[in-house]
């Protein structure tokens, strides 16, 4: 029964994380059809893809679209921690 929460936890994770790379996935196409620095600049400097995405991604459903990409990065971490979480309760203790 364990088992199968872990599972659940871990593939709730891994969509989510799925969900946050299609948005990030997104905003850089965004990104280089604006101009192909910027789109080498959201790609190669890890903070900065954040900063295009509120400051200059203009998208009709941008609201939308921002509030999932962060909500399904955080629910991706959320759910992460609780898989390691029970897999680790569910662990031989060790001595």
């Amino acid at each position: 029964m364990v088992e199968d929460a872990e599972m659940t936890l871990a593939l709730l994770a891994a969509l989510f994380a799925l969900c946050f790379a299609g948005g990030s996935i997104l905003i850089l196409a965004f990104a280089f059809r604006r101009s192909t620095g910027t789109g080498f600049i959201v790609l190669l400097i890890p903070g900065y893809i954040f900063y295009f995405a509120f400051s200059q991604f203009e998208h009709r459903f941008k609201p939308l679209l921002l509030s999932v990409w962060f909500g399904s990065l955080g629910l991706s971490a959320v759910f992460f921690a609780l898989s390691q979480s029970a897999l680790r309760a569910t662990a031989a203790p060790i001595g």
